[in-house]
């Protein structure tokens, strides 16, 4: 059964709750941030999994920049710490989409990915990002691992591992922070895009948006600790919706 609240969520791994701090830090430093509507009783959800309780919370922004800046945080019992961030620019502006992940089982992060995702129909990322994404040393992981078959929207520049030692926690959400500063950086020097280039816009938005619902492990969490319904409508109105392609303009 699903209950709503508003009670704080549980103390998760550190490495999670630095890294929200530091992502809800950098969005109120470099951008001008707005309230955004949550979907209706999702803000804030407790259920069951295999026994254990399971809660998520939703913080969301919105900006000129951006139609949905969406940090979640879940936790099941004291098994599994989730984080899921995903930015999504207005469909006027010619911008990647920001997102990271990371998921601690039994206080190992087995899990941590975040790229910069390319929108556009070749699959290229706008100069400027490219050019200063290279200027970003790549640090190096004993555990790099392998991108899912639905994968084909992250960029070469997408960091996917696991995390073996602190140190490797730490350059982890360094590298983090640097691709948040440059997107937001970038972000706020961009200007609007001319009206037809917008509907290919939004037709990478969704494709972005229609393989992570392809993400099996996601939807087996919510079907099992709910129902498919009910994970359905998370999935296409809380984690991965996509603009309606007449909401071009903020």
């Amino acid at each position: 059964m699903v209950q709503l609240t508003h009670k704080p969520i549980l103390k998760q791994h550190p490495a999670i709750s630095q890294l929200a701090t530091t992502i809800k830090n950098i969005w109120h430093k470099q951008l001008m941030v707005f309230p955004y509507e949550v979907p209706t009783e999702l803000g804030y959800v407790e259920g069951s999994l295999e026994g254990e309780q399971l809660v998520i919370q939703n913080l969301c922004y919105q900006t000129l920049q951006f139609r949905k800046l969406h940090l979640e945080l879940a936790k099941v019992g004291s098994n599994l710490d989730i984080l899921h961030c995903v930015m999504f620019p207005h469909l006027c502006f010619d911008l990647p989409i920001f997102g990271v992940d990371i998921v601690v089982a039994r206080g190992h992060i087995t899990a941590a990915i975040v790229d910069l995702s390319p929108v556009s129909p070749d699959g290229t990322l706008p100069v400027s990002y490219r050019q200063a994404l290279e200027e970003i040393p790549v640090p190096q992981f004993s555990s790099p691992r392998a991108l899912p078959e639905w994968g084909s929207i992250f960029s070469n520049h997408c960091l996917f591992v696991r995390i073996e030692t602190p140190q490797e926690a730490m350059s982890f959400l360094n590298q983090v922070t640097q691709y948040l500063v440059i997107h937001c950086r970038l972000a706020c020097e961009s200007t609007k895009v001319e009206d037809t280039a917008r509907a290919s816009i939004w037709a990478g938005q969704k494709h972005y948006c229609q393989q992570q619902q392809k993400n099996d492990k996601t939807r087996r969490i919510l079907e099992r600790a709910f129902d498919k319904k009910w994970a359905q409508r998370y999935l296409e109105t809380m984690l991965f919706d996509c603009a309606s392609p007449d909401t071009f303009s903020p």
